[in-house]
């Protein structure tokens, strides 16, 4: 199977290890952190050790890791770190040795929410790096409905056919929901966090009403948190923040959820091929789910810089993106011939944008007025 190099990731991480004794790269399970790090690895010249800490061998090896990570020089790459968190303690001893013999990279599948012990222990001497999967800017504006379809994720993406990809999803989603919880210590049984998981799939992009969900799941509400908080925690859902102005409005308070991946989404929903995903109910959703993140990768923004805003007059705003005292907006809209709404005025004038862009499915980019802009998706590297 062919690779995608991810050279800004690769210079991120390589940056960081100048700067950190120990660096995490973190994502989701499969989504290339291994590759990302062989990468690092031969760029980077000189020795390194690696322990691939799903293999017990690897795990059996390092039973006196102080004994085994102390001599070690050049980059050490621990692989799976979850699956060790104590090792985190002796990174910290060894990340104190001055001068500095070793350098560390940790790849790891859960966040530093699932990994607080051993964030804490590392305060000051860790630093974290998250890797998505696949994003518009790596694969080209050209493979766009393609990256839509299938995900970012690399065998996904990469796979020889759309049976191949489809298959790997499928399999992507029971392991995840058999397996690699389980792994993590987390008591939630497989068959209601796989339900959970795609009854969030059918209200993508839509506020997130937790007590009515716990009602139709037949669950409390603190149960509902603590999947959602799970799903988060791995990397397979993300939520965006409702943003508050200083207006008399009143204002939508709640988060809004996104299955993180738009492959992963279309399995889910049961999604088959883009005839399917055409006809699907959904496919707003997923379109502007997908192109969300591709704005907020090409615009380099963080994700507590990125909020929607609504009123419960009716108004909103899909993406707000808030750097310092600059705010920019963004609609997605899958028509080819993008207007402009009262909504949009609304959160012009409410919000104090500086900028609004509507991504939309036509060819052109083209002024709507002033300060409103139509961008194609298709153009959207080009023009954002």
């Amino acid at each position: 199977m062919k690779t995608i190099a991810r050279a800004a990731h690769v210079s991120a991480v390589r940056r960081r290890l100048r700067e950190s004794p120990v660096v995490a790269v973190l994502g989701a399970r499969q989504v290339g952190k291994t590759t990302l790090a062989r990468q690092v690895a031969a760029q980077a010249g000189g020795p390194t050790t690696w322990f691939d800490l799903e293999d017990p061998r690897d795990r059996a090896r390092l039973a006196d890791p102080m004994l085994v990570l102390g001599p070690c020089r050049g980059l050490v790459v621990l692989d799976e770190i979850q699956h060790a968190p104590d090792l985190f303690s002796v990174l910290r001893v060894l990340a104190d040795r001055r001068p500095p013999r070793a350098r560390f990279l940790v790849l790891g599948s859960a966040s530093p929410v699932l990994l607080r012990q051993g964030a804490e222990s590392l305060a000051g001497r860790i630093a974290f790096h998250h890797l998505p999967p696949f994003d518009l800017r790596e694969v080209g504006a050209g493979q766009m409905e393609r990256l839509w379809r299938r995900g970012g994720f690399p065998r996904a993406y990469l796979a020889p056919s759309e049976q191949a990809s489809a298959d790997w999803r499928r399999d992507f989603v029971s392991t995840f929901v058999e397996r690699d919880i389980p792994q993590l210590g987390v008591g939630i049984p497989a068959a209601a966090l796989r339900r959970f998981w795609q009854m969030l799939a059918h209200l993508h992009g839509q506020v997130l009403n937790s007590s009515e969900l716990a009602r139709a799941f037949g669950v409390a509400d603190t149960t509902i948190r603590r999947y959602l908080e799970t799903l988060e925690a791995t990397f397979v859902v993300h939520s965006i923040r409702p943003y508050h102005a200083n207006i008399s409005k009143r204002q939508v308070k709640a988060p809004k959820v996104y299955v993180a991946d738009s492959g992963l989404l279309h399995h889910l929903l049961d999604v088959q091929s883009q005839r399917d995903l055409e006809r699907h109910p959904k496919v707003g959703a997923s379109w502007e789910g997908f192109l969300l993140e591709a704005v907020r990768a090409q615009l380099g923004a963080r994700r507590e810089q990125c909020f929607f805003w609504a009123t419960h007059a009716g108004a909103e705003l899909d993406l707000l993106v808030v750097n310092g005292r600059h705010k920019r907006g963004f609609e997605f809209k899958r028509t080819t011939a993008p207007r402009v709404t009262p909504s949009m005025r609304s959160a012009m004038t409410d919000l104090g944008l500086s900028r609004l862009d509507v991504i939309h499915a036509g060819s052109a980019t083209f002024p709507l007025q002033k300060g409103i802009r139509a961008v194609a998706a298709e153009r959207l590297l080009e023009d954002l």
